[in-house]
């Protein structure tokens, strides 16, 4: 999924300018205006590069920087990719083609490995006299690198999900099993008791080889719960809902 951040925010206002209307004029700017051709990028290690589209719809010329950088969003961290270029300018109504290059690494080869593109856009200051906001947006989106020797898609393993109940401190609990290589993004989790579905809203990305549980205050179950979900796929799309049984309860 796509994150949007107000990353910079510079202002040029007169001394008497209204809070108010600085607040209107930002709620009315801070959507992203260039765009990308996919959600999430997914970069096989049997590849030199991955190529991403920036496009700009917009009647605006903007500048554009990317990086990728860690879930830790931090800028100290090394990574194994550098988008080139990673400076450029858009024109209204034209694209991009950025590559992403993978450098020599010692990333696992048994599972997936999670990094963030991100791309922020800078629009042109303006040569109109007067009060002025200018926002600096930032999209974020999933990279994952994934090993050549891993066989098939994350969405044909959904079958090796399991689920559990587990009761911790009087809680009781869905335990969620990934034994795959790869990431799990749930888009829709649901228990299903009784013709009715209780949705979990916390529910998380699960990394490779890991397991995740989810407190069910309030949720009933009995015998016949169920597990309903629906995970993203490779492009960013969402598959159909699958239900699941839970192992066991106790």
């Amino acid at each position: 999924m796509i994150k949007q951040f107000m990353y910079t925010l510079s202002v040029r206002v007169g001394a008497c300018a209204c809070l108010a209307l600085s607040m209107l004029i930002f709620s009315a700017t801070s959507h992203a205006a260039l765009t990308l051709n996919n959600t999430r990028i997914v970069v096989s290690s049997d590849k030199r590069s991955a190529s991403v589209v920036v496009r700009n719809p917009s009647k605006s010329t903007y500048a554009v920087q990317t990086w990728i950088n860690t879930e830790a969003d931090d800028n100290t961290t090394v990574v194994p990719f550098a988008t080139s270029p990673p400076f450029f300018k858009v024109s209204p109504e034209s694209e991009q083609l950025l590559r992403i290059n993978v450098l020599p690494n010692s990333l696992p080869q048994d599972r997936e490995s999670l990094f963030f593109f991100n791309m922020q856009e800078i629009p042109h200051a303006s040569a109109e006299p007067g009060n002025q906001l200018s926002i600096a947006m930032r999209t974020r989106i999933k990279l994952f690198y994934r090993p050549q020797q891993l066989k098939g898609k994350p969405t044909e393993q959904l079958e090796s999900l399991t689920f559990s109940i587990n009761e911790r401190k009087g809680v009781k609990q869905l335990v969620i099993n990934n034994p795959t290589p790869f990431h799990i993004t749930f888009i829709s989790l649901k228990v299903q008791t009784d013709g009715r579905g209780h949705k979990i809203d916390s529910a998380q990305m699960l990394p490779p080889l890991s397991r995740q549980a989810y407190a069910l205050a309030n949720v009933p179950l009995n015998a016949s719960s169920s597990i309903s979900f629906s995970v993203i796929n490779d492009f960013g799309g969402y598959t159909q809902p699958l239900t699941r049984p839970i192992q066991s309860t106790r």
